[in-house]
């Protein structure tokens, strides 16, 4: 847990988001420091779209992505699985009990499309920050308003500050693409700033020089990947063949990743 902690002191970390247990060594093996679960693609791997998979499974999915690797691993926990503190709490209980470094939980409401009312927000953060006290989980809070259109940067950094009162670790409002505004949120935030990086976007060193303590890719390793794959697909499917400039891996990052037992 001190490991990953210590990632959010000082500097600037990516922290890449892998599907499953492969992925993730295939991340430790290139070097990164630590992983977080991307919510959209594990749901993914399992024919389905994001905010479907149950607690249980997000928890069986962490354990494997622990056992699997060395590095700290962080997790995407949507809204905590509950509307209630209470519930919020269980779900970061019982990611720390398998092994979390961090969970991150959102002020987005699914069942309602729209963001928790301001003070329950605070109050599910504040009920994740108190049960992360006994296990020194990282606890992230995201305000989900510029991603999904539903509120300002005003408001976002009035939750984003309200959450680091509460006793949240790191500050994330992902939606962001451009460096002024992030360099506002750095600035006012209130603690270690998570951004979400976007094609075309910033680059991570221009986020360093802002301040972004954290740069994570959410789903767009997924995306990417299962765009290639069926491209692939959809080429052989029409009569073509396997292009000669398909990308491999280098075998010796292969072996580094999947090669121990």
């Amino acid at each position: 847990m001190s490991t990953f902690r210590d990632l959010h002191r000082t500097g600037t970390f990516v922290l890449p988001n892998p599907r499953d247990a492969g992925e993730a060594r295939l991340f430790e093996a290139l070097g990164f420091a630590a992983v977080a679960t991307t919510s959209a693609g594990f749901a993914a791997t399992l024919g389905r779209r994001d905010q479907s998979v149950t607690r249980d499974e997000l928890v069986q999915h962490v354990t494997d992505l622990v056992a699997a690797v060395h590095v700290p691993v962080a997790v995407d926990a949507e809204n905590g699985y509950a509307d209630d503190p209470a519930g919020v709490a269980a779900t970061v209980r019982a990611l720390a009990e398998v092994g979390a470094a961090g969970v991150s939980i959102e002020d987005y409401d699914p069942k309602a499309r729209g963001l928790y009312d301001a003070l329950l927000a605070r109050d599910r953060v504040s009920a994740a920050a108190e049960a992360a006290q006994a296990s020194g989980i990282v606890v992230t809070a995201r305000s989900e308003g510029l991603l999904y259109g539903l509120a300002g940067v005003d408001e976002t950094l009035g939750r984003l500050q309200a959450f680091a009162e509460a006793g949240a670790d790191c500050l994330y409002a992902p939606g962001p693409r451009d460096l002024p505004t992030i360099e506002r949120l750095v600035a006012y935030a209130g603690g270690p700033v998570n951004v979400l990086a976007f094609p075309g976007g910033p680059s991570v060193d221009e986020l360093r020089d802002v301040g972004v303590r954290r740069v994570s890719v959410g789903s767009w390793f997924s995306t990417a990947a299962t765009a290639v794959v069926a491209d692939l697909a959809r080429t052989l499917l029409r009569g073509g063949g396997v292009p000669d400039d398909l990308p491999r891996p280098p075998a010796d990052l292969i072996e580094r990743a999947w090669g121990r037992g």
